[in-house]
Order: C-alpha cells, then structure tokens, then sequence
C-alpha cells in the first residue's frame, strides 16, 4: 500500500520520500511502483517521458531516522500492529519539525489511541486509503479528538489534490465502508456454513441484488481470505457483536492456506435465492442505519462510499428506497434479532412514515460574509440532476435574499468541478418516451443559472 500512495502522490505532483527499513524493501517499492506505470505507458495513461518525472519526484529512503526533517505530512503505512506503528512515530516525532502532520494509513486500528501514543496529538490524523490506492478515488480521513482543525484541514486539502472524494469520519471500529462490508462477507460464510447456497449460488445473488460485478467470495478470493478473517474478528471484538466472529469456515481455509473454490453451477432455488438476497441486504441496511446514528457520518457520505470505495452501483440507502424502505426496514430488523443489537431508529422511522430517504447533494459553510456551496455528488463527476439543480435553486435564492452574504462560492467535490448536465438523466427520458421532462428540466436549470447569473453577490466558481 506504501509505494501505492507514493506513487499517486508523484502523480499529483508532490516530492515524496519513500521510506522502509532496509534498502531491498525501498528497491521492491520503486520495482512496483516502475512496473505499474510501464503498464500505464502501455495502456496510453501516461507517456514515458511523464512516468521519468512522476519517477524523478520519488525518493528511496533507508531509515526513519533518515526523514527529511522539513517534510509537511508523513503517512506511515506499516502493516497493523499497534506497537510497531507507535515505534515508528515516535522516532517520526524525534525527526520531524513541529509542523509536520503525521497520519497513519489504517483500517483498523483506533486513532484516537495512536494519536494519544505520539507528541503531537494535535498534528496526528488517520487516513485509510482503498486499494489501489492510484485508481480507487475514495478515501476516508479520521481525525482524533485531539486533532486540530487546521491539521484536518490540510490533510483533506492534500487528499483533494490527489483527486480523491473525501469521507471525514469519526473513529468508530471498521470507519465508515468496512463497517458494513466486511460483516458482509462473513455473513456470505455463515450462508454458506448453513448449506444456504454453494459459493457461486451465494456471489451471484449478491450479484444481482445489489448490481455488482463480483460476489463476496469472489472479493474474498481477490484481497485474500486471510485480510476478512482478520477484519471481521477485530470488529466482533471491537463492537461486542459475536455474530462478526470469523466463520468456522473462514478460519478453516485460511488454516490451511487456501482460497475458496467457486463452481460453475449457478442454478438455486427460489427460497435459498430469497433467504440470501434477505440475509446480506438485510445486514447492510442494519449496519448502514448504525453508521448514521452513531454519527461516524452521513447517510450519503455512506453510500458515496460504497459507490466510489468498493463500485457498488447504488449504496445502502439508496438500495433502501430502491426496493422500498418498509421492507428494507424488515430485513434490517430480522439481521438485527440475528446479530443480537437493537434495530437504527432511523430505518423504523422511515418505515413508519412510508417515505423514501432523501438526499442532499449540497455542503454549505459561511465563513464570515463568504458562502462555499460545495456540489456533493463525486461519483457522479457532479453532474447536475434533477436533485441537484433544485437544491442548487433553492439555496441561491435563501443566499440572494440574505444581507449577511457578500460571496458565493461554488466549487465540486472531488477532482471534477461540474461535469454538465446528467446524461443519464437524458437517456432515462428518452427510453421512456417522456420528452416534456427533458423539456421542464432544461427549463428549470436554465432559471437556476439565470439566478446566478443576477446574482446581487459576488459569485466565484473554485474549479481547482
């Protein structure tokens, strides 16, 4: 993962220093690093001459003690282990000038601890990137209670250099996409274990109940059944939840070193096909609910980060209102029984009301007389839907109205600033032979530019 966020680094432009113990391990990183860009040259990302500069921005370094004492942010990415990791920093501490951020990459382990283990609490932030860190675009950032505001927002200002959408969230065990994901590869295991379905039966109704490519057994198989089982058993620890323990047949397999064996025989009964497609859904709808109300973060920051983190076609709560939010609320409650906690409040209530979740695709902050309108929907390029335009319209005319207002700043989240109208919108429409909506949209978005347009404000469009 090191030489990973090393190289996206030198992508964006950034001198990095990479570190290791020993100089075989520097040299296997640089070794990657050229092989994966050779691969990039082949495929016409990039040209040779730009691999030279990303390469010639990268510098091998034997040592921790060997760190460039003026370096703005080190991001350790040792394998998880408290104690090594804390090692690490504090030789970080000994070597780095006050000013240095010092973050560690973790899936795992509890940040506020590793800060409290370092002699800059205040400058410490955790980071878990998602493999490959060059191409998967989601990251999550996790600030201690003790880091500083300033640190946090550096950190992410670093993260949206490298083009990343950004998911700030609280330290809770497992974050934000591996609390939902990785109990949902077990729950794959225990159908399994019940003689539900075989692993093909079972990865592809997970296929087709939430529109994937690949099933869990077929991810297990691809980041390694040894990662799950260590994954899964933390968060049971963590979270008291013995229904996360490891599958007798996840430690089995790991025991003897071996990846699960999936068949070509896809054919299933009606009932088992239910019973999974109830069973997995159900639990990301549990589990989804409990992100929300423990506050890690926000209803769409968890489906942003199913989408972009693990390419889901729709998150959590979107699949909720897909298939309808009483029955998704019914699944939930019968995961819930099974997993021995109590069912989110906000999926029975949602139930009771018989209403869809609602979205909001706008992140707004006023600094003094400055609004920032941050258009919120990355892993859409943040193309404008029918959603977004109606936000867009009903916060211009709240902002026009307000003497409080001198500025109004628009920018996107993410690497695009707005990519134009949602072509998928357009095709939907055409599909469905419904042209006078096509027509009312364009319409109306037309009257929400205009109210930018007149803007009585200053009006600033950030696009880098």
């Amino acid at each position: 993962m090191g030489s990973g966020i090393a190289q996206k680094t030198a992508q964006e432009e950034f001198d990095v220093q990479m570190v290791d113990r020993e100089a075989q391990w520097v040299e296997r990183g640089q070794k990657i690093i050229a092989d994966f860009l050779a691969e990039a040259v082949e495929r016409r990302i990039f040209s040779p001459d730009q691999v030279g500069a990303i390469q010639g921005r990268i510098t091998g370094v034997v040592g921790t003690e060997c760190v460039d004492a003026d370096t703005d942010l080190v991001i350790e990415a040792v394998f998880e282990d408290f104690d090594i990791k804390t090692a690490v920093f504090t030789t970080l501490d000994d070597v780095c000038d006050e000013k240095t951020i010092l973050a560690s990459n973790t899936s795992s382990l509890s940040v506020n601890e590793l800060a409290n283990a370092t002699g800059r609490p205040d400058r410490f932030i955790g980071l878990h990137f998602f493999y490959h860190p060059a191409k998967n675009r989601l990251i999550e950032v996790i600030p201690a209670k003790t880091t500083s505001k300033e640190t946090i927002e550096r950190t992410v200002q670093y993260c949206k250099t490298l083009g990343k959408v950004v998911i700030v969230c609280k330290d809770r065990p497992g974050f934000v996409v591996n609390r939902f994901f990785v109990p949902w590869l077990n729950e794959a295991c225990l159908l399994l274990e019940e003689g539900i379905g075989t692993t093909a039966q079972i990865d592809a109704v997970a296929c087709k109940a939430f529109k994937i490519g690949m099933g869990p057994f077929a991810l297990m198989n691809l980041t390694g059944p040894p990662i799950a089982l260590h994954s899964t058993d933390y968060l049971a620890e963590q979270l008291n939840t013995p229904r996360y323990t490891g599958a007798q047949n996840l430690r089995d397999l790991v025991a003897a070193g071996n990846m699960w064996e999936i068949d070509e025989d896809l054919e299933i009964d009606e009932k088992s096909a239910e019973i999974i497609s109830s069973r997995l859904l159900g639990q990301v709808f549990a589990v989804a609910g409990q992100i929300v109300e423990e506050e890690i973060c926000s209803m769409e920051d968890v489906d942003r980060g199913a989408k972009v983190g693990l390419r889901w076609a729709r998150g959590p709560f979107e699949l909720a209102n897909r298939i309808g939010v009483q029955t998704a609320a019914n699944m939930a409650e019968q995961y819930a029984k099974l997993a021995g906690f109590s069912m989110p409040e906000i999926l029975s209530k949602q139930a009771t009301k018989c209403e869809a979740f609602a979205f909001s695709y706008l992140d707004t902050t006023q600094e003094g007389d400055i609004v920032t309108i941050q258009i919120n929907r990355p892993e859409a390029m943040n193309a404008l839907n029918v959603e977004v335009v109606n936000q867009l319209g009903v916060a211009l005319d709240n902002l026009n109205s307000d003497d409080s207002v001198n500025t109004i700043v628009l920018e996107g989240a993410g690497k695009a600033f707005v990519a134009g109208a949602d072509v998928k919108f357009f095709v939907d429409k055409l599909r469905a032979d419904r042209f006078a909506d096509i027509y009312d949209f364009t319409a109306f978005g037309h009257e929400v530019l205009d109210k930018l347009e007149s803007s009585p404000k200053t009006t600033i469009a950030l696009t880098t």
